[in-house]
C-alpha cells in the first residue's frame, strides 16, 4: 500500500503534524515532545529562540541527532520588509529556505496575521527561491492570492494564536481547501488533541500545534495524543464519513422482517 504522504514544495514527509517550541520550560523538554509527536518539523520563532548563535544555548544543538527538520518563522515581524530581511540573514547563516511566513497585524489582543503584507513578502521570498508556508487568516480568498503569488503550502488559523478554543468556522477551512491546490495546514487555536482531529477530519492536510502540547500538564503525553489524533483524523477523512440525515436509520434493515 503507498504512504500517504505529506508534499510541501519539494519536500514530503510522513507525518502531517507540525510541532512549534516556544512556551517549553527547556530545550529538553521541547525534544522530548516532538519526539514524542512523531513531527518531522518543528517550526522555530528566530528572533526568539537561538539558533544561530554557537556561543549560547543553541536549539539546533539538541536536535542534531534527529531527524526533525527545522522551519524557521518570522513571528515578531510586523511588515513585509521585517520579514523578508530575516529570511535572507537566516538563509546566509544556516542554509534553511524552508520558512514559515508570520506577520502580525494587531501585536497587542487577537494577534490576527496582517494578510496584506504576508501576500506581498510572500511573493518576493517565492521569487528568490524559497519555500513559503504562509500563515493567514481563514479567509478562502486570501488563501488563493497567497498561492498564486508563490506559497507552497497556505497555513489559516483555526482560532487566535494560543487560545485554544479550537475550530471556530469549519466552513471556512472547508472553503480554502476547496480554493487551492498547494497543502491546508490548519495553525493556531488548536487546544486539544480532538481539535487536531476535527480539522484533518474537515479535509486538512496537515496541522500545526505548540501551545496546546507545550502548556500542557504533560507535555509529551499532550504530543503523543495529538500524533495519534492527527493520524485517526487523516484516515476517518479518507474513509469518508456517512450521510447525516435529519431522522434516526436503523442499523439492521427493517424489510422481510417477520411479523409478531
Amino acid at each position: 500500500m503507498q504512504k500517504d504522504l505529506l508534499k510541501i514544495g519539494s519536500k514530503t514527509f510522513e507525518s502531517r503534524l507540525i510541532v512549534g517550541s516556544g512556551k517549553y520550560k527547556d530545550f529538553a523538554t521541547t525534544k522530548q515532545a516532538t519526539l514524542a509527536s512523531g513531527a518531522e518539523v518543528i517550526t522555530v520563532a528566530v528572533r526568539r529562540v537561538n539558533i544561530t548563535n554557537p556561543n549560547e544555548e543553541n536549539l539546533l544543538d539538541f536536535f542534531k541527532d534527529t531527524n526533525v527538520a527545522f522551519l524557521p518563522n518570522s513571528a515578531g515581524c510586523t511588515n513585509a520588509e521585517e520579514a523578508i530581511t530575516l529570511f535572507r540573514l537566516i538563509k546566509e547563516a544556516v542554509g534553511i529556505d524552508f520558512i514559515k511566513l508570520e506577520i502580525i497585524g494587531d501585536t497587542q489582543r487577537t494577534l490576527y496575521p496582517d494578510v496584506i503584507e504576508t501576500i506581498k513578502a510572500c511573493e518576493v521570498l517565492a521569487k528568490e527561491g524559497f519555500c513559503v508556508l504562509a500563515y493567514t487568516n481563514d479567509d478562502p480568498i486570501i488563501a488563493k492570492k497567497l498561492q498564486d503569488v508563490g506559497a507552497s503550502a497556505v497555513m489559516p488559523l483555526a482560532a487566535p494564536i494560543g487560545s485554544g478554543l479550537g475550530i471556530q468556522n469549519r466552513y471556512n477551512i472547508g472553503f480554502i481547501k476547496e480554493s487551492i491546490d498547494v497543502p491546508v495546514i490548519v495553525d493556531a487555536g488548536v487546544g486539544c488533541a480532538s481539535d487536531a482531529s476535527i480539522a484533518m477530519e474537515l479535509g486538512a492536510d496537515g496541522v500545526l500545534s505548540n501551545s496546546a502540547i507545550a502548556l500542557a500538564d504533560n507535555p509529551v503525553l499532550m504530543a503523543e495524543a495529538m500524533k495519534h489524533a492527527v493520524i485517526s483524523g487523516r484516515k476517518s477523512f479518507l474513509a469518508g464519513r456517512i450521510e447525516k440525515k435529519t431522522y434516526a436509520s436503523p442499523s439492521s434493515p427493517i424489510f422481510g422482517m417477520a411479523k409478531l
